[in-house]
């Protein structure tokens, strides 16, 4: 095949989603640090659903509607890291086809070349060894092929699949923490499968979504990505389980059974009581939410309602009354929006006075569009954004460039929560943006960030033998400690972190801590250290136990 047009693209990059869908519970499982995070996999995969979704029913012909399409789709639901270099990769893709009705092989190499300096572009400090140096190196190789070749486009595709796989491979040598682990890059690892997914449809073999397989192996938030479009609507899914034997089904752990249902959707309860789980949420799939309960135990009592189909009924009433418009309000000179998870952080945000929360974070990064959405909610001519994750802080920047015609944004490159606490709190409406910014900036160097949660696997990391299910004391993407309680672990953290010049501690505490904690490890830091000032109070946020500022 010399030429494809913009449908035999659009299979190409349709296949490509689909297998990614499919694989991306293995491309999370590589991921170096032991800690349960938004995932390479899953962030990818949430990328390539929204490109995939852009293009499904475009009928186009020319390669260059198709890929502008895929790459806006991209750009909007990018998630994490891995998720905003690849759609800065398509991006450039997409530049290079521009005028272009079909693709030749040389087209296809020059298009992926620009892809790769397009992403370089895109990363403040490239790091070699990562999805960057799959791209780089596969993306020059082919276009060294191609010009010295006239070759088929399955032979292009396929001499490409091979040099991003030779790349992968070679990612450990670069990447040391890679080779301390014996894994590749995970981010790689997605760009191999999805170039894999590109070349199975153009030899023929469109690859399709494995359902049963991409749901036994982690959450469905492609659903959740959709269903947030809609959320009243779907179906309200309730069971009474009893758990167990272990012998037999999967041991329960609450925090990652409520995770992986809050993916599914929205309104969730979960409540235990010894072996019984009562469980209500709203969901698009309620297939998939009992099929993933069932692994912990068998069902008492379930009920299922359409409340799709209840909305319906009542939208046919013709005696409804319409909405009042409502009228916007002008426009404020500065707003503050901040990525917040757990309802404790939300209100201390609110507080401090920023004016809209992204929900998102660890396990579930959001995407550019929502971030967008939270700085035009804010109305306001200058907007102060908070990522406090550091693999949110891409999204948020891009976030800014998609704004750039309507308002100013200053994405102020907060890595945790602590310093999105102390940034947003030294705001001041009398300062203009550029005091404000600086300010920001400067309060985040004084504060150092601590963090306790549960390992996900057994690994050797920094020196320290990681064990799963025990808890991590973190500082500053350094495991100080792992422990199999998370008091311990949140002592041994402190002691690393506290010095002599430390005036404040703040400890906002996970959902999963009870209050006679919270009194026991108030008691024990105040004898322990009677000359600094203690801000104890509940974040409630899922996964970590703890997070913790010192200042």
């Amino acid at each position: 095949m010399r030429n494809i047009d913009g449908q035999t693209l659009r299979q190409m990059l349709v296949s490509a989603a689909n297998n990614l869908y499919n694989h991306y519970p293995e491309i999370d499982a590589l991921n170096v640090f032991p800690v349960p995070d938004g995932d390479t996999g899953m962030n990818m995969n949430l990328t390539l659903a929204s490109g995939s979704k852009e293009i499904s029913n475009r009928t186009d012909d020319d390669v260059f509607a198709i890929a502008s399409a895929f790459s806006k789709g991209l750009l909007m639901g990018a998630r994490g890291n891995s998720g905003v270099i690849t759609s800065q990769i398509f991006r450039g893709f997409a530049d290079s086809l521009k005028g272009k009705n079909e693709i030749t092989s040389s087209d296809l190499a020059e298009a992926f070349s620009n892809g790769s300096a397009v992403a370089y572009k895109a990363v403040m400090k490239p790091v070699e060894g990562t999805i960057l140096t799959v791209i780089r190196e596969s993306s020059n190789a082919l276009l060294n092929y191609v010009n010295d070749n006239e070759v088929s486009l399955e032979k292009a595709m396929e001499y490409f699949l091979e040099e991003a796989n030779a790349s992968l491979n070679r990612t450990p040598e670069l990447l040391p923490v890679l080779k301390e682990v014996g894994v590749v890059d995970s981010g790689g690892a997605g760009l191999c499968t999805i170039i894999f997914g590109m070349n199975e449809a153009l030899k023929g073999n469109f690859i399709e979504k494995n359902q049963v397989e991409a749901v036994s192996e982690g959450p469905d938030k492609t659903a959740l990505a959709s269903f947030k479009e809609d959320d009243e609507f779907g179906y309200c899914t309730e069971f009474i389980m009893r758990l167990g034997p272990d012998s037999v089904k999967k041991v329960f752990n609450e925090n990652r059974f409520k995770n992986w249902l809050l993916a599914q959707g929205n309104s969730l309860v979960v409540v235990r009581d010894d072996d019984i789980v009562k469980v209500h949420v709203h969901t698009l799939t309620p297939g998939h939410v009992l099929t993933y309960a069932q692994g912990y135990g068998e069902f008492v009592k379930l009920k299922i309602e359409n409340m799709t189909e209840q909305h319906t009924n009542l939208t046919t009433k013709p005696e409804e009354p319409r909405k009042a418009e409502v009228k916007k309000e002008p426009q404020k000179d500065y707003g503050m929006v901040a990525i917040s998870a757990g309802k404790g952080i939300d209100q201390l945000f609110l507080d401090i006075g920023v004016d809209k929360i992204v929900s998102g974070g660890q396990t579930m990064n959001p995407s550019i569009e929502d971030i967008v959405n939270a700085i035009r909610e804010a109305n306001a001519k200058a907007v102060f954004v908070f990522p406090n994750n550091s693999n949110i802080i891409m999204a948020a920047l891009q976030a800014s460039d998609v704004l750039a015609d309507e308002v100013k944004v200053h994405v102020i490159t907060t890595k945790t929560i602590p310093q999105g606490i102390v940034a947003a709190s030294s705001f001041s409406p009398d300062l203009s943006e550029k005091e404000n910014v600086k300010n920001m900036k400067d309060a985040i160097k004084h504060v150092k960030s601590g963090s306790v949660t549960y390992a996900i696997k057994d690994t050797v990391i920094d020196g320290v033998n990681v064990t799963k299910d025990y808890f991590m004391g973190i500082s500053d993407k350094k495991i100080i400690t792992c422990e199999k309680k998370p008091l311990t672990a949140l002592y041994k953290l402190l002691s690393s972190m506290v010095n002599s010049e430390t005036f404040l501690i703040t400890i906002l505490v996970g959902e999963d801590v009870k209050d006679d904690d919270i009194e026991t490890i108030t008691t024990r830091l105040e004898k322990k250290y009677p000359e600094v000032e203690l801000d104890i109070r509940r974040g409630d946020q899922p996964v970590y136990s703890f997070l913790v500022g010192v200042e």
